[in-house]
């Protein structure tokens, strides 16, 4: 009996993979990849029962493989204060927002959230303490800046936290002081003494963000994200909404988690539930340890060899001392764990790739697919080492396009026009990540295609045009590179027969057009598991 495919997509260009070029249909049977080829090829699989998606200029791709960002934080964003550059410009509507919200909190609640960038405010600054007190005097107050790594507080959040002026910088953090005292700016993790202040969130609450979030991301043709910190603050409630989430069938997308070691983490707890490496199944899977390396090169926390511009005393903040980066990397390396460090700048990439080099002597790194968050400001020696040792590194090109005229700021063009090189990277074979860091930037995939294949910011500047890709390159680092960082290229990020049949279809053919005719891309359909889970117009249109 002839077998008839679930689906057809058919009359357009369907990228394969990078290695395996363009077809022009692929059929789904069962959850997977059935066939592809021509159109002639694939019409015998069409039946009476089978769903054929006309392609008519359009192109497919595999599903996007969101490889680093952060769900969970992006699905509470969204219930939360927006200070994002988009929303408010000045520092007068900043205040405004957050008087309307703390007018509207119910007593003993917090505001918090943010994303906002102080280096787009007019006054070019963070808000002063002060200036949150005049407009919320009652209410606690924590706005994190859009990197995460520093946040603003006012006097009531720093009250119920027990920060006063006389309060020591405790170790990987910084706590500013001026004239007036607290300045409110809590800097890596100083913010951990008023996040363990703040009420935990409702379980249910975590679990209505998380499919906030995938249903974002399902519009957006990302089928799989890794969630790049599970347990801030030691709150093991994080790992268990995905799990809810799961169980209830709200989790819209795949899930690979990076468990969170060191002190303000829950690596030690996961691990004696048997949350280890590999535990779960494609849809809900336990992923790697990971450890928060130094800061952000924006907020000038990541740690450089040399100092930021105008601030000779200022080379960033490392969050650990080397000893304690090479105990925890030795440690979860003996454990079994797939490690990911967040490392940005050039001394903390220096920090961590020592730590690995001696773990290797204890037991080989190579083939563990260890990674090295960010990646961003990383010299050529390092690269070499990095290939030599198999580590991946999680780049997010789209931070060029959001963060580069600010690189070029603090950092000069000399640093920034190398950093995040993702020609080297591809070249030398080492499976760089495109991922997004949401909510950090912004996830939708396009703007990470469009830097890639132009190396250019939102406004135009050039940033290293040596290190471009090509498109066929750019879609491979977001789908294959992925999977590849998490053991899962066997399983996804091409599409080729007996692989799950994760796809998008995209509006254009984003290989064809110009890379301004990209940025406006959106996406038709998705599939998972071979189901549509996402149609914009409805019936395919």
């Amino acid at each position: 009996m002839a077998v008839h495919a679930d689906i057809v997509l058919t009359g357009g260009r369907v990228f394969l993979g990078l290695d395996e070029g363009f077809a022009e249909a692929v059929a789904v049977w069962g959850g997977k990849v059935l066939a592809t080829g021509t159109a002639e090829e694939i019409a015998p699989l069409v039946g009476p029962q089978t769903e054929v998606v006309p392609l008519e200029g359009r192109c497919a791709i595999p599903g996007i493989n969101d490889g680093h960002q952060h769900p969970l934080s992006l699905g509470l964003a969204l219930f939360q204060i927006d200070l994002r550059p988009s929303e408010v410009t000045t520092l007068d509507a900043f205040l405004a927002r957050v008087k309307e919200k703390a007018d509207g909190t119910r007593q003993g609640d917090w505001v918090f959230g943010g994303r906002y960038d102080h280096f787009q405010l007019d006054a070019g600054r963070h808000p002063h303490r002060l200036e949150l007190d005049r407009v919320a005097p009652n209410t606690p107050v924590f706005l994190k800046r859009t990197c995460g790594h520093m946040g603003v507080a006012n006097t009531r959040a720093l009250e119920l936290a027990g920060i006063t002026v006389d309060t020591p910088d405790p170790e990987g953090g910084h706590i500013e002081k001026d004239e007036t005292g607290l300045t409110g700016l809590l800097q890596e993790r100083a913010q951990e003494v008023v996040m363990k202040a703040m009420p935990k969130e409702d379980p249910g609450h975590l679990v209505d963000a998380l499919e906030a979030a995938g249903k974002l991301f399902l519009e957006h043709g990302i089928t799989s994200v890794l969630d790049a910190a599970i347990g801030f603050y030691n709150d093991y409630g994080h790992l268990v909404a995905f799990q809810d989430a799961y169980r209830q069938g709200r989790l819209p997308v795949r899930s690979y988690l990076a468990i969170l070691g060191g002190p303000a983490g829950i690596e030690p707890i996961a691990r004696e539930h048997g949350m280890m490496h590999g535990f779960g199944d494609p849809m809900l899977k336990i992923g790697t340890a990971k450890l928060f390396g130094d800061g952000s090169a924006g907020g000038k926390t990541a740690a450089m060899v040399e100092p930021y511009l105008g601030e000779p005393d200022n080379k960033g903040i490392f969050i650990y001392s080397d000893e304690e980066m090479e105990r925890y990397i030795a440690q979860y390396h003996e454990a079994g764990w797939q490690i990911m460090v967040h490392a940005i700048g050039d001394a903390c990439i220096e920090q961590v790739l020592t730590a690995y080099e001696k773990a290797d002597r204890i037991a080989p790194v190579k083939g563990r697919r260890h990674r090295i968050e960010h990646c961003g400001f990383v010299t050529p020696d390092q690269n070499r080492r990095m290939k030599a040792l198999g580590l991946i590194p999680a780049p997010q090109p789209v931070f060029l396009y959001e963060f580069g005229d600010l690189y070029h700021k603090v950092l000069g063009p000399e640093r920034s026009d190398v950093s995040y090189p993702m020609r080297t990277w591809m070249d030398e074979g080492m499976h760089p990540i495109a991922s997004s860091d949401a909510p950090v930037s912004d996830f939708n995939p396009f703007k990470n295609f469009y830097t890639m294949v132009t190396r250019k910011s939102a406004v135009g500047t050039e940033l290293g045009p040596h290190q471009r890709l090509t498109m066929e390159e750019a879609v491979s680092a977001a789908t294959l590179n992925g999977a590849y960082g998490s053991f899962e290229e066997d399983i996804k990020g091409t599409l080729v027969p007996g692989k799950l049949a994760d796809i998008a279809v995209v509006d254009r053919d984003i290989f064809a057009i110009a890379p301004e005719e990209v940025l406006p891309a959106q996406v038709d359909v998705t599939l998972l598991d071979g189901k549509i889970v996402h149609d914009r117009h409805g019936a395919h249109a």
